[in-house]
């Protein structure tokens, strides 16, 4: 059986770093056929993360390029998977899109992955032919993997979290902003 082509985008930072580690550490690499993209270094030298040849970095915007991947798993942002994803489709590309960002969270042909708390939704997503899977917002994946259970046994009737995600999502000067105003 021929391993799946995977291209993957966004490897470089810090989502997709994590992401290679795990890769790595579950031998995941094996299994697969990876194409690493990018969108500055085109022609490169691709990683070795998979213990073996790579090839060079693809550019990261080639729709024809892009195509030719079975899956296709990035961490690149949103602004990214606006640019490209609609694109991808429109070929009638028909291949599985993972994607760390919220871009495609509330598309109706989206599943929002968070194993294992929302395992069911994710296999009956596979059964219907679901084929764009996205990450949930990050405090609230990490809350519902606390409390996950709690909700299912209906020990939790609401929660409401509150980060200053949209701060530190906008760098490190607002950060300090916000530091300063809290009086620290």
């Amino acid at each position: 059986m021929s391993q799946q082509k995977v291209g993957l985008v966004g490897w470089r930072g810090m989502v997709g770093s994590v992401l290679m580690q795990r890769m790595q550490e579950e031998q995941d690499f094996a299994h697969i056929e990876p194409t690493f993209f990018t969108t500055s270094q085109k022609g490169s030298a691709a990683p070795d993360f998979a213990g073996k040849d790579a090839g060079v970095l693809e550019d990261a915007h080639d729709i024809e390029a892009l195509s030719k991947q079975d899956i296709i798993i990035t961490c690149q942002g949103g602004d990214y998977t606006k640019a490209v994803y609609n694109d991808l489709r429109a070929t009638g590309w028909n291949g599985y899109w993972i994607d760390a960002a919220s871009a495609l969270r509330m598309k109706d042909d989206a599943v929002i992955i968070l194993d294992p708390v929302n395992r069911k939704e994710i296999d009956s997503g596979i059964e219907k032919g679901i084929r764009t899977y996205v990450g949930g917002n990050c405090t609230v994946s990490l809350m519902l993997l606390a409390l996950g259970g709690l909700f299912e046994k209906d020990l939790v009737e609401w929660a409401s979290p509150m980060t200053y995600q949209a701060a530190s999502g906008s760098g490190a000067q607002h950060m300090r902003e916000l530091i300063n105003q809290m009086g620290a």
